[in-house]
């Protein structure tokens, strides 16, 4: 994890965002391209290394010989996902222009509306967590990583604000980010991303500050 400089209205923690991704063949993009939908629409593990193949317009050697394995192309898929989340995210803050801290966990809460609104199964990391079930999996550091990431970031701003005990605020963030998914998901809840900003103002609105 890399920290940047803190400056209002951008993320401070980064992780891997600097790192240029691993470049691929175009037949490998075609694979990460096709295996990216599928997973996501129809589930990991109702997808085969044959639908990927057949949908991409490869032979199953290809993809075999582009990523070793079906499991380390959940690990890939995930990681893309993550550069999509944190690039839609920079897009966002640059749009909604926080002035403050405070306003940039505020807007970070608003993004999920528009991101949901785009990502109907709803969290990918979550939906990945549910179904990849051992805990040694290769995808399993890119999930922790990014959930880790997000508390971080809720951490790292409110330390910029001035709050007391960011560790439990960052908790407390977190607890309503996380619970927004799944209950959008889960829940048919279409609106918990605005609950969730909701009651995130109204925690940040009461909690203490550093004397």
């Amino acid at each position: 994890m890399v920290a940047q400089q803190a400056r209002p209205g951008l993320l401070v923690q980064r992780v891997g965002a600097e790192l240029p991704a691993k470049p691929l063949t175009p037949a490998g993009e075609r694979i990460m391209v096709a295996a990216s939908a599928l997973f996501y629409d129809q589930g990991i593990r109702a997808v085969g290394v044959d639908a990927i193949a057949n949908a991409a317009e490869v032979t199953k050697k290809t993809l075999y010989d582009r990523f070793g394995s079906k499991d380390q192309l959940i690990a890939a898929y995930l990681e893309r996902r993550n550069r999509r989340w944190h690039g839609f995210l920079d897009e966002q803050l640059a749009h909604r222009e926080p002035s403050t801290p405070e306003e940039v966990i505020l807007a970070l809460f608003a993004a999920l509306t528009d991101w949901m609104a785009e990502s109907r199964r709803g969290c990918g990391f979550i939906n990945a967590s549910v179904e990849l079930a051992a805990p040694d999996h290769p995808a399993m550091p890119v999930i922790v990583g990014q959930k880790q990431w997000m508390r971080s970031e809720f951490a790292a701003q409110a330390e910029q604000a001035g709050f007391a005990d960011v560790e439990e605020l960052a908790d407390r963030l977190l607890l309503l980010h996380e619970g927004a998914l799944v209950s959008y998901r889960v829940a048919a809840m279409e609106h918990a991303p605005e609950v969730a900003q909701r009651a995130a103002a109204d925690l940040l609105a009461g909690w203490p500050r550093r004397s």
